[in-house]
């Protein structure tokens, strides 16, 4: 008997896949990625001070 738990995709709650942890697909992790560099996570917060160069 396995005591591994099987964990969601963050991406589409499917089953993850052992080689894309946490993710089940190579789609499902580009995906991410992409949402990562296109500032599509965000922590809320105040505005950051950005002095001009």
């Amino acid at each position: 008997m396995s005591t591994r738990k099987i964990h969601e995709c963050p991406g589409c709650s499917k089953p993850a896949r052992p080689e894309y942890e946490p993710f089940c697909s190579q789609g499902c992790r580009d995906r991410d990625l992409l949402r990562w560099l296109d500032d599509g996570y965000r922590i809320p917060g105040p505005p950051a001070d950005i002095e001009p160069e």
